[in-house]
């Protein structure tokens, strides 16, 4: 059976074996003449091997390596980048199609130690003779990453300071000289997402989960929820807003009498189809939000202008099956947030309450959190699906020039 036929038998559901180990197998597009077509360089290392683009470079003997985007998977293996895995690779990527650069941690493990391969759908556990087994028919160059970065480090503390003066400056790399004193290995303006992974990381806010998109908050990170939680709730009970809780789950009759409402969503909802080992008579859905769940008792409960307003607020979370690239804290699966929902007796009431909590949001970002944002009114190709006008306040990040919606109403 061919390594692509097992993957494909495992989903991200299935459980990983306790003490399995997880790899990452990345592709990298090298600096190469206009002319040439590149060859695609494959890391195969160990999550905890720190493996920046400078080491790898050397380690390989390649410039400059980039992470591939979807131009290049799509050429060389018929995929997107984030679907790559092991299991894109076939005959026709032999004899020096590819070159493969193998952690020599991975190498030396021993041969039933078990590793997990995954990408955003599905995952696979090899043992490592079966790893190795596999990866032989491409001939991949093993790589002590450690020792590389050390003989690197001698031999730059070897060299002469006027021959350092006088020579040419080295290649820009994302590597930071001193990143064995302050812990993080990559420059912020030269590879951004790999920062921001370990300042994540390394700064203890969060930790990779075993299911894609799915991250664990930390002790740290949890605080920090912990006090807009405190500074917002406070504020929203003394504008007369009380908490409540609506369940998780959704029926499919519910959303689809909100289809309207649910279209926007409707790719990223996900499904309880079965109880065990029995298919559920009717799928239902995991809240991506709460509108389909709590407006048909909002209809049942306000019968008359004495019971308005209706401010009810809910602390959760909510699913939204992303197939984008995810982002920690940026673009998740499962998200911690609090949704409120009001009703009011007149226009110019629900206008002013929207106005209250848009000025609240702004507040916790920037009065919390130091984050520099800006309120206002999406346009109507961008407004919440079935809404009269949704607005929000949106962030910029300097680094990528991006501006992520962070709250909207």
């Amino acid at each position: 059976m061919s390594l692509e036929s097992v993957l494909s038998l495992l989903s991200l559901s299935e459980p990983t074996p306790e003490g399995a180990i997880p790899l990452k197998s990345l592709v990298f597009k090298p600096k190469t003449p206009k002319s040439q077509t590149p060859i695609p360089l494959i890391l195969v290392a160990l999550q905890s091997t720190q493996t920046p683009s400078g080491l790898l470079a050397k380690a390989a003997g390649v410039k400059e390596p980039r992470l591939a985007n979807d131009q290049l998977t799509t050429t060389f293996f018929n995929i997107p980048a984030k679907e790559f895995t092991l299991a894109s690779l076939n005959n026709t990527h032999k004899d020096g199609k590819v070159k493969i650069v193998l952690d020599s941690n991975v190498a030396k493990a021993d041969p039933t130690t078990q590793f997990v391969l995954a990408n955003d759908s599905s995952k696979l556990i090899l043992t490592g003779k079966q790893l190795l087994g596999f990866l032989s028919a491409y001939e991949p160059t093993t790589v002590d990453f450690e020792e590389v970065a050390k003989t690197q480090a001698q031999e730059k503390a070897k060299a002469p300071a006027k021959q350092a003066k006088q020579s040419k400056p080295a290649a820009s790399t994302a590597a930071l000289d001193d990143a064995k004193l302050i812990g993080v290995t990559v420059d912020k303006h030269k590879d951004f997402p790999g920062w921001y992974q370990q300042i994540l990381t390394k700064g203890e806010m969060l930790d990779y989960y075993d299911v894609s998109g799915c991250y664990i908050l930390r002790p740290s990170s949890y605080f920090v929820w912990e006090q807009i939680q405190s500074w917002f709730d406070q504020r929203i009970k003394a504008d007369g807003v009380s908490n409540a809780y609506f369940p998780m789950f959704v029926s499919s009759r519910v959303l689809e009498k909100e289809k309207d409402h649910i279209e926007g969503f409707a790719p990223e909802v996900a499904w309880v189809t079965k109880a065990g080992s029995s298919d559920l008579d009717e799928p239902i859905a995991i809240r991506p939000t709460s509108e389909t769940v709590m407006y048909p008792y909002y209809a049942k409960w306000i019968r008359s202008h004495r019971d308005l307003p209706l401010k009810l607020n809910q602390w959760n979370s909510v699913v939204r099956w992303e197939f984008k690239h995810p982002q920690p804290f940026l673009r998740t699966r499962e998200f911690l947030w609090q949704e409120g929902h009001t009703a009011h007796l007149t226009e110019k009431e629900a206008h002013d309450q929207v106005m209250y909590i848009l000025e609240l949001y702004r507040r916790v970002y920037e009065e919390l959190l130091a984050v520099p944002v800006v309120p206002g009114t999406k346009t109507e190709n961008e407004k919440f699906a079935g809404g009269k006008y949704t607005t929000s306040v949106e962030g910029y990040i300097p680094a990528t020039g991006r501006d992520p919606l962070v709250s909207w109403l």
